[in-house]
Order: C-alpha cells, then sequence, then structure tokens
C-alpha cells in the first residue's frame, strides 16, 4: 500500500497537492497550524492512496514524499 508522508512544519498550505490529487484524499486541516502558522496539508483516507505521486509532484517546497 502507498504512503504519503508530508513534513507538516514546511508546508505553506498552497492546495497545490489537494488540487493534484485524482482521489482527493489530501487537504488542509482547519484545526492545525504549523511554525509558519499555515494550515498543514493532511492525508483524510490513507488506504484509499493509489501512488501516483502527483502531490509531490505539485508540490513547490518539495515537502510530500510519496512511498509506493
Amino acid at each position: 500500500m502507498p504512503r504519503i508522508t508530508i513534513n507538516e512544519d514546511l508546508c505553506k498550505g498552497c492546495e497545490l497537492c489537494a488540487a493534484a490529487c485524482p482521489k482527493k484524499i489530501i487537504a488542509l486541516d482547519p484545526l492545525r497550524l504549523n511554525a509558519k502558522g499555515y494550515h498543514p496539508a493532511g492525508v483524510t483516507d490513507p488506504s484509499a492512496c493509489v501512488g501516483c505521486a502527483f502531490c509531490a509532484t505539485m508540490c513547490p517546497d518539495c515537502v510530500i514524499t510519496v512511498e509506493r
């Protein structure tokens, strides 16, 4: 099963990863703030991930890693 890892402390909440995800399982967490004061992205349903890595490709700060 693929696994997505997001370095939440470096995430700036641009939502490009969420827009790129074909399964729509990435979203910003409205209840948390990271060290920079942004709402970090998180995976809502890890079991639905297909490992396409579109999220990691779209991330301008390279904070997402996808392990297949």
